[in-house]
């Protein structure tokens, strides 16, 4: 009896074991498509969205497409937020008010991470992929409230 409740642990283990491995997900550049962007950012912006759900506690990854010209008023998060460029230029200023003299440029393979609360602002010099990742949710609250888009969109 004892070696039955020995071997039906084992077998326990092992399948819990196997339910808990993790599983590979791929994203192959062709098969990625771009969805527009969510209603906290202005119309432009594109999306899609690499692992988790942004809008759940947990870890994701977003890409956003951004045109040349786009523009992103002062605003926080409440999660620290990580930013890798992946292509184009993205200016990048901190503070609660718009200013383009004090943005510093952003190139591609550049990163940045600014702790949760921090104003920043930003602006494209040319059409910019950014991919962002963190710990959900992931939230944007504009210093302005007249910023804000949500509910601005046709």
């Amino acid at each position: 009896m004892k070696t039955v409740a020995v071997l039906a642990l084992a077998i326990s283990c092992a399948a819990v074991a196997r339910a808990q491995t993790p599983t590979m997900v791929l994203h192959p550049a062709a098969e990625m498509q771009w969805k527009d962007g969510p209603e906290s950012l202005p119309k432009g912006a594109q999306m899609m969205v690499l692992e988790g759900n942004p809008s759940l506690p947990g870890p994701f990854t977003l890409r956003f497409k951004f045109p040349k010209g786009f523009q992103i008023q002062p605003h926080f998060h409440t999660q620290t937020e990580h930013a890798t460029v992946l292509s184009g230029t993205i200016l990048l200023g901190m503070g609660e008010h718009f200013d383009r003299a004090a943005m510093r440029p952003l190139v591609a393979g550049s990163f940045g991470y600014w702790p949760a609360g921090t104003p920043h602002f930003a602006w494209t010099e040319s059409e910019t992929v950014l991919q962002l990742h963190g710990q959900g949710p992931w939230t944007i609250q504009y210093v302005n409230p007249a910023d804000d888009p949500r509910g601005v969109r046709p």
